[in-house]
């Protein structure tokens, strides 16, 4: 491949995935509205094929699917993105596969979806440019901030040539915590098997044997696509309500500090539900937003932001209330909207108008008892807490299927909405983004039926919250919560969750390179970039003027590299801004060196 000609200038962008795609979709779509030539070559440089990437590949196991709906995956803009290039819509998932949008499709059909975007965008590309890839990882970034940046690729004695380096590595492997290099002495010591935290569809599953106990911490997506492997991945098939075990299974004793399972996708679309959106953002918008970064010394977010998400998380919920089931209320909505807005968040004021407003307390929003429902609940036995644990999660399924209780739909929108705020604050820690996946990023309903499944045929055992993990006397043991005093002990531990790798601990060369040589890492661990356009932040306070960064390892992460149609996605904006910022200082590095 060309390290790029003489006369022409050089992109590299490391990551070929969704979001690399998104950039690279950006860049076609903003240079169809320049004049003049451009002679570019684009270097995309991941070892696994462009589009997908490594997450939607094609080769993985068709059992593992989607966390979304086709319908609600698009990596298209539309006239609700508030972007300053083209908006030039697209098929979402669903309609490029001619598929029910309802479906939750496997994998390896996105991965088909982005490889067809990825073409779709290189098509849209002017003549001048060419589009490379390179099938390697790249291991380092260097070069003076005001020339030409220099990438090295593994297996290549000579580096790619850039006038600007995009990096879009997305999710990313971590060396060990300290507790975990503990856990896997300790099991290399006497024999057992500890899986770290990974993406379960690269684990080797192999060592976890027929039958055997195995301690499972994490409840998330991890987890679920752990159980799928390791059931219908080893043989096992469903008949109705019914697991039909293979024989080839372990037995999963799964808790984690929650101790449920996510809370299940909602299973009716707005038309079901019928009635009036909510309209968002009224609470947490852009003037807030920039009233919070504007704040003298900072903002704290306990005590300056989620006062403001709970507000506006719960006029969504109110509003969808009042409009769309007034027989559940004891006001007019007028009223109510008037005294809600007056209140102060999370005081005693707001708290006593919505006891007086809304009759039923399973009526109201209660974020606390949502977000950890196994709280002060006590069991006597083992199989106590499966039967109550089993109870909990039909009546989630419930629920989230009827449109009944179609503020919690509303209370989904919200979050999007707030997600879309909140990314322009920066690294505001991971409880946020933890608690934002619990509500609204869980599993398909689907999965949760089969979960009941496999607890009745024994396959799964929960464990409870409060989940501790121990290693003594030869073996793992867990306790929990739930049920004081019970003790599970197994002889293989898996971590269910996916690496959370900090600049300093991440397994990608370039980036602990990048941190070393002076990139700021934040509180968090993640890279800072600087949030208009993503360019690459440093100690001393300046932006390179030829690196960006976009994706989960800055602190510009959004909460996915695709998104639901007609939500003005946060990713889009990224991506565009810092395609138009690449264009334009290429643009201008070619106007001096033509008058010079």
């Amino acid at each position: 491949m060309s390290t790029g000609r003489p006369g022409r200038q050089s992109l590299v962008i490391v990551g070929a995935g969704p979001r690399g795609t998104g950039i690279l979709e950006r860049i076609a779509a903003n240079t169809r509205e320049k004049a003049g030539p451009l002679e570019l070559d684009v270097h995309l440089v991941d070892p696994y094929p462009p589009g997908g990437g490594r997450i939607w590949r094609r080769e993985q196991s068709p059992l593992l699917w989607m966390n979304s709906q086709a319908q609600d995956v698009t990596m298209f803009t539309d006239d609700t993105v508030q972007v300053d290039g083209p908006v030039l819509p697209g098929p979402a998932l669903h309609e490029w596969a001619g598929i029910d949008g309802r479906v939750f499709a496997d994998r390896r059909s996105q991965g088909g979806y982005l490889r067809w975007v990825y073409e779709k965008a290189v098509a849209g590309l002017p003549d001048g440019v060419v589009v490379h890839h390179h099938a390697r990882r790249a291991l380092r970034v260097g070069g003076p901030r005001h020339g030409r940046q220099q990438v090295w690729l593994e297996d290549r004695p000579r580096p790619l040539l850039a006038d600007v380096v995009v990096l879009a590595q997305g999710h990313l492997d971590a060396e060990l915590d300290d507790e975990q290099r503990a856990l896997a002495a300790y099991a290399e010591r006497h024999g057992l098997v500890h899986l770290p935290p990974d993406f379960t569809a690269d684990s080797d599953l192999s060592a976890l044997a027929p039958g055997q106990d195995v301690l499972v911490r994490g409840f998330g997506l991890a987890f679920v696509d752990l159980m799928v492997l390791l059931t219908e991945g080893r043989g096992g098939r469903y008949e109705g309500d019914r697991y039909v075990p293979s024989g080839r299974e372990p037995v999963l004793h799964v808790g984690s500090r929650r101790g449920v399972p996510y809370h299940s996708k909602i299973g009716y679309d707005w038309d079901a539900a019928a009635g009036e959106r909510p309209p968002l953002p009224r609470f947490l918008g852009p003037a807030q937003i920039d009233e919070l970064l504007a704040k003298p010394g900072g903002f704290d977010f306990r005590a300056d932001v989620w006062p403001l998400i709970d507000k506006e998380l719960g006029y969504a919920h109110y509003h969808r209330l009042f409009t769309a089931h007034p027989g559940r209320t004891a006001m007019a909505w007028a009223d109510f909207e008037e005294k809600y807005a007056a209140a102060t968040p999370l005081g005693a004021e707001l708290g006593a108008l919505v006891a007086s407003a809304v009759p039923d307390p399973a009526d109201r929003l209660d974020l606390a008892t949502l977000d950890h429902p196994l709280d002060g609940v006590r069991h006597t036995s083992y199989e106590e807490l499966q039967d109550g644990l089993r109870a909990h999660i039909t009546a989630d399924l419930e629920r989230r299927h009827d449109p009944a209780h179609s503020p919690d739909l509303a209370v989904f929108l919200g979050l999007l909405s707030v997600y879309g705020q909140v990314v322009r604050l920066g690294d505001i820690g991971d409880w946020w983004h933890g608690f934002f996946s619990f509500l609204a990023s869980g599993p398909p309903g689907p999965r949760l039926r089969q979960l009941l499944a496999l607890s009745r045929a024994g396959v799964v055992k929960f464990v409870g919250a409060g989940m501790r993990v121990s290693a003594e006397d030869g073996v793992f043991r867990a306790t929990g919560a739930t049920v004081p005093g019970h003790v599970v002990e197994a002889r293989a531990l898996v971590e269910a969750r996916l690496p959370q790798p900090t600049l300093a601990r991440t397994r990608d060369r370039l980036l602990r390179e990048l941190y070393e040589d002076g990139a700021v890492s934040t509180p968090a661990g993640l890279l800072a970039v600087d949030p208009d356009d993503g360019r690459v932040l440093h100690r001393d306070g300046s932006a390179h003027p030829r690196r960006f960064a976009l994706g989960p390892h800055t602190n510009a992460r959004g909460a996915g590299a695709f998104t639901r149609p007609r939500t003005n996605s946060p990713s889009f904006r990224q991506n565009d801004a810092t395609a138009r910022a690449v264009l334009a200082f290429l643009r201008d590095l070619s106007c001096r060196a033509t008058a010079a």
